[in-house]
C-alpha cells in the first residue's frame, strides 16, 4: 500500500530505495520516505511499465552517444544524436535522464596569454572588420595560438580555421612560440587547401607580424589581415576553437610528455573535431559533412 503518493511518484521512491538498499535497510528507507515495505516488495516483483522501459533504453543510448563524443556533449548535441538515430524524445526528458545518469557536458577553463605584440612591428591592415562570414571555403581563414600544459613543460598549438565551415585546415605544435610555429600551421593549410587569394586574419602577435611570416604569405598569395589590439571580438572565432580544445581535451587529461600531448591533439583535431564533432553554427553537423553538403548543393 502506498501512502499519500500517486503510482508514478511511488515508482521513483521505490527506485531510490532499490538503488540504496546496500547503504540503508529497506524498512528504514520505506519508513522515512513514507511508503510501505509490502508496496516496495510488490513493486520489485511487478514488471516495469512501458514508460520506464523506454527510459532505460533511452538512457542506455544516451550513454553510448556521450561516450562517443568523448564525454563532452551536453544536451543540445546529444538530442540531435538521439533524434538522428530515429528515437523521438523531448529535451526535458533527455535532461532528466542525463541528471539521473550523471551525464554532464564539458566546461571551459581560464585563459593563458600566448600573444605578445612586438613594439616595432608593422601590423597588416584589418581586411575583415569583424565580418566573420564566408560564402565558400578558403575565402577567409582565422588563426591563433593556445597552450598545452604537460608534466615536462608547456607546448603550444597554432591553428588555422576556415571561416566557412569552421574546419581546422592547418595546425602545428611545438615547445616554443617562435615564428616557425605559425609558419608550419600556415604551410599545412596551404598544402591541404591550395587557396587562391585567401585572407588570413590573426591578432597582432609578434609571430604574425614577423618579416618571415609576411614573406611566406606573399609567396603563397595569402592576404594577411590583423585585428586591433586588445579587442576580444576581433578573433573570437579562433579563440572559440581554442576554448573547445581546452575544455574537451586539455582539462580532462594530464600528459606526462609533450609527445603524448601532441598525439592527443592530433587525434582530437583529425580524428574527432573535423570529421565528427557537431557545430551549432553550421546546422549542428560536422565540419567535414558541412563542406561535403555545400559542394554537393
Amino acid at each position: 500500500m502506498v501512502r499519500s503518493r500517486d503510482r508514478f511518484g511511488a515508482c521513483k521512491v521505490f527506485e531510490f530505495v532499490r538503488a540504496h538498499h546496500a547503504v540503508w535497510p529497506v524498512a528504514t528507507q520505506c519508513r522515512v520516505l513514507d511508503v510501505s515495505v509490502s508496496g516496495y516488495c510488490a513493486w520489485i516483483k511487478r514488471p516495469s511499465c512501458e514508460h520506464m522501459q523506454a527510459d532505460v533504453a533511452l538512457g542506455d543510448a544516451l550513454e553510448v552517444y556521450f561516450e562517443r563524443s568523448r564525454c563532452t556533449y551536453g544536451r543540445p548535441r546529444l538530442i540531435d544524436d538521439v533524434r538522428d538515430s530515429g528515437i523521438r524524445t523531448s529535451g526535458k526528458r533527455l535532461a532528466r535522464l542525463m541528471r539521473e545518469r550523471h551525464i554532464h557536458g564539458a566546461s571551459r577553463r581560464k585563459g593563458f596569454k600566448t600573444t605578445v605584440r612586438s613594439v616595432d612591428a608593422r601590423a597588416a591592415p584589418d581586411l575583415v572588420d569583424r565580418n566573420f562570414s564566408a560564402d565558400a571555403p578558403d575565402k577567409l581563414w582565422v588563426a591563433d595560438i593556445t597552450y598545452v600544459p604537460t608534466w615536462s613543460g608547456f607546448s603550444f598549438v597554432a591553428v588555422v580555421l576556415d571561416v566557412f565551415s569552421r574546419r581546422v585546415v592547418g595546425w602545428a605544435m611545438a615547445t616554443h612560440l617562435r615564428t616557425s610555429l605559425v609558419l608550419d600551421a600556415l604551410d599545412m593549410a596551404i598544402y591541404q587547401r591550395k587557396p587562391k587569394d585567401v585572407i588570413h586574419h590573426s591578432d597582432q602577435g609578434c609571430q604574425y607580424t614577423s618579416i618571415a611570416f609576411g614573406r611566406r604569405c606573399q609567396e603563397a598569395g595569402v592576404r594577411p589581415s590583423m585585428g586591433s589590439v586588445g579587442d576580444c571580438y576581433d578573433n573570437a572565432m579562433c579563440e572559440s576553437f581554442n576554448a573547445i580544445l581546452e575544455c574537451e581535451l586539455l582539462d580532462r587529461h594530464r600528459f606526462k610528455t609533450q609527445r603524448k600531448a601532441a598525439l592527443a591533439v592530433f587525434d582530437f583535431i583529425e580524428g574527432w573535431y573535423n570529421p565528427h564533432r557537431r557545430h551549432t553554427s553550421i546546422g549542428n553537423i560536422s565540419h567535414v559533412e558541412y563542406e561535403r553538403q555545400s559542394l554537393a548543393a
